[in-house]
């Protein structure tokens, strides 16, 4: 009976939240430094930092999710600098924050349907024997919901920066940052929880 305990009862460390951080900061980059003015430069930065960082993952063949929508979706940003007229790239220029945090809450939210995202990172520190168990199952398709989620929100968020700039700051900066950080400490703290509740 012991033994059977063992074998169902995942590490306490359920995902890497350092990896799970260095796939957003891409987007991360982007955010803060995209603007009308500056977003193709915040375009090129994103997509260097989504390549070094994905670089080693993608050499040894198990890239991750996130990282190639990075790579694609600033590859495609930097393409569209390159071969349209400003006026064509109006609408990339106001809207390319809006767009990036959408793009990351549909692709977070649409794992769910397949492999939550999260549980890509949690791989490497689980042993393989756990991946089916159902703690490691509910735990990443709760981050990977908590995630995509904050993400959604903070493309509204974008969004009502643009439609109300008298609350741009809120929008565009102090909301989006708590959420973030919120995330990270949900992140941080609930598979250790979960893990706990579930086994007592």
């Amino acid at each position: 009976m012991e033994h059977r305990t063992t074998t169902q009862e995942p590490p306490r460390k359920t995902v890497g939240t350092g990896s799970v951080f260095y796939s957003f900061a891409p987007w991360i980059i982007f955010q803060v430094v995209a603007s009308p003015s500056t977003w193709e430069y915040a375009a090129l930065a994103a997509l260097a930092a989504s390549v070094v960082l994905a670089g080693r993952d993608i050499v040894q063949g198990h890239p991750n999710v996130l990282d190639l929508t990075g790579i694609a979706f600033f590859a495609v940003l930097c393409v569209l600098a390159l071969v349209l007229d400003r006026q064509a790239l109006l609408w990339v220029e106001t809207y390319a924050q809006v767009i990036a945090n959408l793009a990351v809450a549909v692709v977070a939210l649409g794992s769910l349907f397949f492999d939550p995202f999260t549980a890509q990172y949690a791989r490497r520190t689980t042993p393989q024997h756990l991946w089916d168990s159902p703690i490691f199952k509910h735990v990443n398709v709760v981050l990977t919901a908590v995630w995509g989620v904050a993400f959604l929100v903070i493309a509204v968020l974008t969004w009502l920066a643009i439609r109300l700039p008298g609350a741009s700051d809120w929008f565009n900066w102090v909301i989006p940052i708590l959420l973030l950080v919120g995330a990270i400490k949900f992140t941080q703290r609930y598979p250790e929880w979960y893990r706990d509740k579930a086994l007592s």
